[in-house]
């Protein structure tokens, strides 16, 4: 009981952190996915190699999207597995398809998906309120105990809210299933990498054997 309250404060306190930096923040282009998007490394399900490849991404991207876009628009890159997501405003159709040529041709980019919506950027208030339905969809995945939350990468946007991650079929189905019930949610986009079972067993850990116990072991 003590440790499923300790995993939701600490929610909590990731979704306050980022509806701060939300809400007291003025640069446009954020790395990483929208202020309610993130993910536990202790639990991840890609390599550490890969994890460290998709922050390079998030960074790169960032830098050459200022040299080609500059500060129109309000535009959020998210890298899950060498797979980017785009979110966020821009002001034209020709921006939007700008900054999916510019992302695609960085370093090791394996695809995208563009879900950049031609329009003035979104306000505060509209942001804040993301990064609440984040912290809610977060908190009801820990409350399915048949799903690992943290297999999950959440990105919420203007009411939509984008599921990243590797999963097995039903781990989508039914984490799709526990996101759709969350308030707030107005729609739910999958961006999965479906893995097997039996490829989920493999990246499972392996039991730890028990240790003789050396205060039990027969006297010579």
């Amino acid at each position: 009981m003590k440790h499923g309250v300790m995993k939701r404060l600490t929610w909590a306190a990731c979704a306050a952190a980022a509806l701060t930096g939300a809400l007291t923040a003025c640069v446009p282009l954020v790395v990483g996915g929208a202020a309610g998007g993130s993910v536990l490394i202790a639990t991840d399900r890609r390599t550490s190699g890969m994890q460290l490849e998709d922050e390079g991404i998030e960074l790169r991207a960032a830098s050459r999207l200022r040299d080609n876009v500059g500060e129109r628009g309000h535009i959020n890159v998210t890298s899950y597995n060498r797979q980017v997501l785009l979110t966020g405003e821009v002001p034209s159709a020709q921006d939007k398809q700008l900054v999916e040529q510019v992302v695609s041709r960085v370093e090791n980019v394996a695809s995208t998906v563009n879900e950049l919506v031609v329009s003035g950027n979104s306000t505060l208030t509209q942001r804040s309120s993301d990064v609440l339905v984040t912290g809610r969809v977060k908190a009801m995945l820990i409350d399915a105990r048949d799903l690992q939350a943290n297999s999950f990468k959440v990105v919420t946007e203007r009411g939509t809210t984008y599921l990243m991650g590797r999963v097995t079929q039903r781990e989508a189905d039914r984490g799709t299933e526990v996101v759709r019930g969350t308030p707030g949610v107005q729609k739910v986009v999958r961006i999965f990498e479906i893995i097997s079972e039996e490829e989920l067993t493999r990246m499972l850990p392996s039991p730890a054997k028990p240790q003789p116990d050396a205060a039990k072991s027969p006297a010579n």
